[in-house]
Order: structure tokens, then sequence, then C-alpha cells
């Protein structure tokens, strides 16, 4: 990719301060950067490297104001980091994409197959299964009996998707990602015995879905686990049967949603927050990482904290008190022998 700032301000709608006609052909942090490269500036943390870059262009926002000289051209956009996002994309499509089924792939005769798909060695499609035009699937993915994937998806080497399975347009999963394993479906018998209860549903994500690595989506004991449109999914992630999360939703690494539990749209889910199960949680609520939520959360947009979870504020004010908990017992104990000593005085 060889680009010069004055196409790259028609392509992102921005303002050129400097050299129009300097020239990008790589992509770099503003920390890291050379000649020949593309930076952005997002956080105000890495402000001290602007004056520093050897970067040829540095995105940064249309309010920035430098603070003395800088020896690049800036392009100042609405919002930086989303801009870098855009060129990222742009990037990424200018590389040539694989298509073609390989010599070492198994895929059923029975199996539909659209216009464009790649199919890397030792994947397996198996019988009744569809795959989508334009969509990508590296080696060792496993698509089960009349499970789905629409179009332009891409299916990292390693994923699973099992039987009747439904994977929407324009999905991201990544290595390592199982999509409908067993539901954890045991009833208790005579003793302490527990029986399996077989899993018959199914797993569907709908469109513009990412999935990290390890990430692992559990199929429906009945019915459907859900995942809507456009939610976000961190790395090594548990999502139990009949969960159903709302659109856009983000969760990050290392959270797990217990059975049946319905998360709303438009919610951000920090790391290691556990969710128990058969509870709802509202629109719009954000969970503080390493929260444990027991109840259903009805106020759209709360912020909680904690575990158990609560208030975010009230979570704060709290914790400056625990914080302070050994100065108060040292003035616990002080006063304790203060009233004892004058008690023994008066005695």
């Amino acid at each position: 990719m060889e680009i010069t700032a004055r196409s790259l301000a028609d392509l992102l709608n921005g303002e050129i301060d400097g050299n129009p006609d300097a020239i990008v052909n790589t992509i770099a942090k503003i920390e890291e950067g050379k000649q020949g490269a593309l930076a952005f500036l997002a956080n105000p943390q890495y402000t001290k490297f602007l004056y520093s870059t050897q970067a040829s262009i540095v995105l940064v926002n249309k309010g920035f104001v430098p603070e003395k000289e800088v020896n690049t051209t800036l392009i100042k956009v609405e919002n930086a980091y989303e801009a870098f996002a855009k060129i990222l994309e742009f990037y990424q499509n200018s590389i040539p994409r694989k298509v073609g089924i390989h010599s070492q792939a198994y895929v059923d005769e029975t199996a539909e197959i659209g216009k464009d798909v790649y199919i890397g060695p030792f994947a397996v499609v198996d019988k009744n299964a569809k795959i989508g035009e334009g969509t990508i699937i590296y080696s060792h993915v496993y698509i089960g009996e009349n499970a789905e994937i629409g179009k332009n998806s891409t299916l990292h080497s390693g994923v699973k998707i099992y039987n009747h399975c439904i994977v929407g347009n324009y999905c991201h999963l990544h290595s390592g990602v199982v999509v409908g394993s067993d539901g954890f479906g045991f009833a208790q018998t005579t003793g302490q015995n527990r029986k399996k209860v077989p899993q018959i549903g199914n797993v569907i994500i709908e469109n513009n879905v990412e999935i990290g690595a390890n990430t692992t989506i559990d199929r429906a004991t009945m019915g459907s686990t859900i995942i809507r449109e456009g939610v976000k999914l961190d790395n090594l992630i548990q999502i139990a049967h009949n969960v159903e999360i709302g659109e856009n939703t983000v969760i990050a690494s290392q959270s797990g949603v217990s059975g049946s539990t319905k998360i709303g749209k438009n919610c951000m889910i920090g790391g290691q927050v556990g969710i128990i199960g058969h509870i709802s949680i509202a629109d719009d609520v954000k969970i503080a990482a390493q929260s444990g939520i027991g109840k259903s959360i009805a106020k759209t947009g709360e912020i909680i904290q904690g575990s158990p979870a609560f208030d975010i504020r009230d979570y704060q004010k709290s914790y400056v008190l625990y914080k302070n908990l050994p100065k108060l017992n040292e003035r616990i104990l002080f006063l304790e022998n203060e009233l004892k000593r004058l008690n023994e005085k008066n005695i």
C-alpha cells in the first residue's frame, strides 16, 4: 500500500496540516514511527511522542493543537482512532484473499459451497452444511452436519461449529472457538448420581459478530443460544446454554455467563466478570472487571462494580472505607485501651 496525505485526507474527510504530497507505505505506532509510516494520536498520554516520531503522517483529532513544532504531516479528522481503524481495514482488504478448496480438505458431496469460498487443508465440511459466498475457512476447521455459515465470514484454524448451528454474514471467529458444544445440564437422580440431560438445541450467531480465540458457546438444551448482531466477544469467554446476548454488546476476556441469562443490547462487560443463570440484564449496562452478578439488573444504563456488584459510585465510596480498615482498627484499639485506662484510674 502506498498513498499520499492528500489521498488519505480525501478518504477520511480530513484536513491536512503539513505536506499534502507526503507518502506512506506502512503503518506503525506513534512511538515507533519511521519514515514512510502512518501513525495516529488519540490518547493524550501519547502526545509526547508526536514531537519525536519519525512517522511521515499522523492522524489526530480535529480539536488537537500542538504545543510546539512537529516534523510530521498531520491529518485532522473527527475521530483519529476510528479513522485509523478504517485505514487498517482498507489495508487488510488490499491483501489478496484466498479462493478455492484445498486438495487435503474434506467437503461432503451434500454440502453447499458458495462462490469464491476458501477451504484450507484438513478442514472438514460435513453433510448438508452450507457455506456462503466469500467465506474463508482455514485449516483444521470443522463444520458439522446441517450447520450454516453465512457470506464473507472468516473462521480461523481450529474453529469447531457443531451440528445444526448457524453463523451469520461478516462474522469473524478466531482460533479455537467452539460453537455448539453441549450445555452443562445434569439431572440429579438417586443418591449423588447425575444423569446427563440431552442438549438438542443449537446456537445462532447473527451478522457482524466477532468471537475471540478459545471462546466457547454452548448449544441450547432446547431452542437456541443466541448471539445478536454486532456482538464482540473477547478471548476465553464461556457462554452457557440458552443465553441470549443483545445487539452490539461487548464482553472482555475470561468472563462467564451462566445458562438462560438474557443480556441486553449495547452493554459493556469487563474482564473476569461472572454472571449467574436465569437472570436478565437491561440495555446499556456497564459492569466493571471482576464483578460478580448474582441478580437481575433492571435499570437501563446502570454502572456497577464489585462482588456482589452494586452501583459503582457506592462501591468506590465503600472501597475507600475498606482500604482504611487497618487504620480504623488501630483507632478503635487505641480508644478501647484509653477507655480501659480511664476506668481503671477511676476505680
